[in-house]
């Protein structure tokens, strides 16, 4: 499944490369693409991983960005 997330302070290359090693770190996450100039995060997962997109979402946070939606 592929998934677009709005975050709110990513602002750099710097920061998007940090969530993007977080989110790929999860167990599920076939790849992730942070967009800073879009503030987003595009996400393709095996969805049939239970509780994916709340490690998805815990894993943007752990870097200080804050999940919209």
């Amino acid at each position: 499944m592929q998934k677009k997330i709005y975050v709110d302070g990513m602002f750099d290359p710097d920061v998007a490369a940090k969530v993007d090693a977080a989110v790929k770190a999860v167990a599920g996450v076939t790849s992730c693409n942070a967009n800073p100039d879009k503030s987003q995060v595009l996400v393709d997962f095996d969805e049939g991983v239970g509780g994916i997109e709340d490690a998805i979402n815990a894993a943007i946070s752990s870097t200080g960005i804050a999940v919209l939606g």
